[in-house]
């Protein structure tokens, strides 16, 4: 498909640099302000990335504040039922068959006909599930009996019993004409769908979460269920592609009712569950590699990353006005150049230091002028006076200690040492050999010694070899013959999402749009806030404060889910085969994910990382357990004592990595970049004192640094530091100086056709079984084609007569020409 015939989820003229065209300059100058008044003091974060937040961050994160009526209504209905059936006794008095018996009751009496008795079942499976939470004393015991009880609803059967009445609810099409009928949709329209999603969300996290003190069975249990959900038992498909078409569903329109904040946290602890995280990821890869014969991996990227310290930010235009304005009030002498040995301390002393930051204004200008132009005051400062004593102001603590060596081992590819040698040898005999990388004969010294270096650090990576598989299968179908093909739970989940692929990618990104902080809303913007509104609008001001707290973390958690979802897609099917990966990509591309990601990031990002919209005391299991404290527009306002929001710092590095993923080694998408203006909306993400994160953004810069003209450079030496410090060299790569921008035109459209051909050819070698391939043998026996059993339709016999009339005796038969040549 095209990209001009794909429906993107994102108005054509998308103003990633919004301030360009915004007229309320007034109102950029103060987030400016803001800005600058926060980068220099802000703190070292001391966040830990993972798969996800703590089980209880995760399992609060399911329910919206709007909900929290709900659990005593829950606690209703099963006490209610409970109560005829235990005579007096609590659930956690009753033994294991007890406990038993009465689920099995239950289980029963989920497929009674009464809708209304259908959901009390539901809602009294939802309080065990929860961990019968009036029975206990504290969080911990909540915690406890929830694991207790979900291992046991699993071993009786009723997460198959809750996917029938899911798929019911899907397919009832009263409920989705009630819905798109109605002006307003609120939390009631969605009441079934939102019990059950429950349910399953806290049956699969919690059962996915491994812990010390698991019970045998309960470690079977965990390997069965993941076995189950990844298998195409449910209608011929993983469980995983049921959810993916309620999303495309709801952002067709067709079912605006739809929990989709449920839906997608369910869906991406599927993915996570059934494909594995990204300790296992790395796991999977050092295997494959095993497998292929390649060398080990020279380090493990998430311990490398764990150990980087986060560097001081660039300071921001702000503050370089300001500080030019006190040196054009107080006197400076001119004083004598100093050695360029003192420079280079003052430079290592602090790579991020006092940067050139002209990141706002930097977007307003396309040509070089102004700022731009000049040296960094600071440098100036540096250059014409001797290095001042280190300070004193800063805490030791805070002080950037780097490791003497650098952290990643350099790499080099197969096609940059065919590259370096093409380029000597025509420099010094004249003519080239091709791929040839072992002939050296008439090269100087130093190019031997060069090109022995370039293969002590040559990766050879497992994309590589697939691509070279495949261009070897494409090229010698019948020597090679079938190939054999894993059905890995990834390789499942990728068949069964191939033909609805595209309407899958566009509907996440529509998703994420909607929930995108700098969205404005538009009214035929799909709503996701069904699942949040009450029925009835607040009409206090803590009312109003509350919902919408509850309606900001509601966009925070969607932004995580499909962050993390589309992450987990894309490692996945690059580790599993480079073209399933290839194709995601493409149809990320032709959406319009690239501006989307950086329409995300130019705000003012450290407020979106410190957001406090959480309400402590209304958070599951808090808030079943505690007395409620009375809230007030104060203690709403403060917020909790976290120095930073874990979902959105996640949900940042998380679209950094996809950004990435979708921009390494393709240069149309690189300029795409450069196009879109990404410099100084990254520079600004750097005031994030975060490694992980800083890294990513390090690396984005990396790749477009040669595009940005050498005044950018120039202006840029304490970024360009830091990115020589802490992203991987390719020793070939001239990032720094840009020496081949000429000999590189930029033809989108032609590189990714040639992608989209070499998708299309391994799709359809592999996955196109229906077709008559080009090499099928031919019957030529008589007897054999005659002897075949043709389907025909039941009713034929009936018309038979009719049919030989028309088709056989009616036709003439030209007999003579049969007796010539052809």
């Amino acid at each position: 498909m095209q990209a001009e015939d794909m429906e993107v989820p994102i108005i054509n003229n998308l103003n990633v640099n919004g301030d360009r065209q915004s007229p309320k300059g007034k109102d950029v100058f103060k987030d400016q302000q803001k800005e600058s008044e926060s980068s220099m003091e802000s703190p070292n974060l001391e966040f830990e990335y993972g798969d996800t937040d703590t089980l209880t961050a995760e399992l609060s994160e399911l329910y919206s504040y709007t909900e929290e009526p709900e659990f005593a209504l829950n606690r209703d209905y099963f006490e209610e039922d409970f109560r005829s059936h235990a005579r007096g006794r609590r659930w956690v008095e009753l033994t294991v068959e007890e406990q038993k018996a009465y689920v099995m009751r239950l289980l029963d009496a989920l497929e009674v006909t009464d809708k209304d008795k259908r959901l009390k079942v539901a809602r009294a499976i939802l309080y065990l599930a929860q961990g019968v939470f009036d029975e206990c004393d504290t969080e911990v015991d909540v915690l406890h009996w929830s694991r207790h009880n979900i291992f046991l609803l699993y071993d009786m059967g009723i997460f198959t019993a809750l996917l029938e009445l899911l798929s019911m609810e899907i397919d009832n099409s009263q409920a989705c004409s009630n819905a798109v009928r109605k002006p307003a949709i609120s939390l009631a329209d969605s009441t079934e769908l939102r019990v059950l999603l429950s349910i399953m969300y806290l049956m699969v996290e919690t059962i996915r979460v491994q812990t010390e003190d698991d019970r045998p069975e309960w470690v079977v249990g965990r390997e069965a269920f993941k076995n189950e959900l990844s298998s195409p038992l449910y209608n011929g498909e993983p469980f995983a592609l049921l959810l993916f078409t309620m999303v495309t569903k709801f952002c067709s329109m067709n079912a605006p009712h739809f929990p989709m904040k449920k839906v997608l946290l369910l869906l991406w602890k599927t993915i996570l569950f059934t494909l594995g995280g990204f300790e296992e990821l790395q796991e999977m890869k050092v295997r494959s590699r095993e497998h292929l014969h390649l060398q080990p991996l020279p380090e493990d990227s998430i311990k490398v990353v764990r150990a980087m310290r986060a560097a001081s930010p660039p300071a921001s235009a702000m503050e370089l006005i300001e500080q030019q304005q006190q040196q054009k009030r107080g006197r400076r002498s001119r004083r004598p150049l100093v050695k360029q040995d003192s420079l280079d301390t003052y430079n290592e002393r602090d790579p991020f230091k006092n940067d050139d930051a002209r990141d706002e204004e930097e977007d307003q200008e396309d040509t070089d002028s102004g700022i731009e132009g000049e040296v960094d005051p600071l440098d100036r400062d540096v250059i014409i006076q001797p290095p001042p004593p280190p300070p004193l102001l800063r805490a030791p603590t805070e002080r950037v200690n780097f490791p003497k060596g650098l952290p990643w081992a350099p790499k080099v590819r197969e096609k940059d040492i065919e590259q370096f040698l093409e380029t000597s040898r025509h420099k010094f005999i004249g003519f080239t050999l091709g791929n040839d990388t072992e002939t050296l004969v008439g090269l100087p010294r130093p190019i031997h010694e060069s090109v022995k270096t370039l293969k002590q650090h040559k990766y050879v990576s497992i994309a590589e070899v697939q691509i070279k598989r495949e261009e070897e299968l494409q090229q010698c179908p019948l020597t090679l013959g079938e190939e054999e093909v894993e059905e890995t739970p990834t390789e499942i989940l990728y068949l069964g999402m191939l033909p609805n692929l595209s309407q899958y990618v566009i509907a996440l990104l529509k998703l994420l749009l909607a929930a995108a902080p700098t969205s404005k809303a538009k009214t035929d913007s799909i709503n996701i806030l069904a699942d949040v509104l009450p029925e009835e609008m607040p009409i206090t001001v803590l009312q109003s404060m509350k919902l919408g707290i509850d309606v900001n973390r509601h966009k925070e958690i969607i932004v995580k889910a499909i962050s993390a979802l589309l992450l987990l897609l894309l490692k996945h099917f690059k580790l599993n085969h480079i073209y399933q990966f290839e194709i995601v990509s493409q149809h990320l591309v032709f959406a319009n994910c690239i501006p989307l990601i950086l329409k995300f990031f130019n705000q003012n990002i450290m407020s979106y990382i410190s957001a406090k919209n959480s309400i402590c005391v209304l958070d599951f299991p808090h808030c079943v357990v505690h007395e409620m404290p009375e809230l007030t527009a104060e203690s709403l306002e403060a917020g909790d004592s976290n120095q930073f929001c874990w979902r959105n710092l996640f949900s940042c590095i998380n679209l950094l990595r996809i950004l990435n993923k979708l921009t390494k080694w393709k240069h149309s998408r690189t300029m795409m970049l450069v196009v879109f203006k990404s410099a100084p909306i990254l520079k600004r993400a750097l005031k994030v004192k975060q490694a992980m994160m800083q890294l990513y953004v390090l690396k984005l810069l990396k790749i477009q640094t040669k595009y940005l003209g050498r005044q950018w450079r120039k202006s840029n030496m304490k970024t360009m530091s830091a990115i020589y410090q802490k992203v991987r060299h390719r020793l070939n790569d001239d990032w720094a100086y840009g020496n081949d921008i000429d000999a590189r035109p930029w033809d989108f459209q032609a590189e990714e056709c040639a992608l989209r051909e070499s998708i299309e050819k391994f799709n359809s070698r592999r996955y196109d079984k229906s077709k008559c391939g080009e090499f099928t043998p031919v019957d030529n026996c008589l007897q054999s084609v005659l002897g075949q059993r043709v389907e025909l339709p039941e009713d034929f016999h009936y018309s038979y007569e009719m049919w030989l009339e028309r088709e056989v005796f009616s036709q003439p038969i030209q007999w003579e020409g049969l007796l010539q040549n052809p």
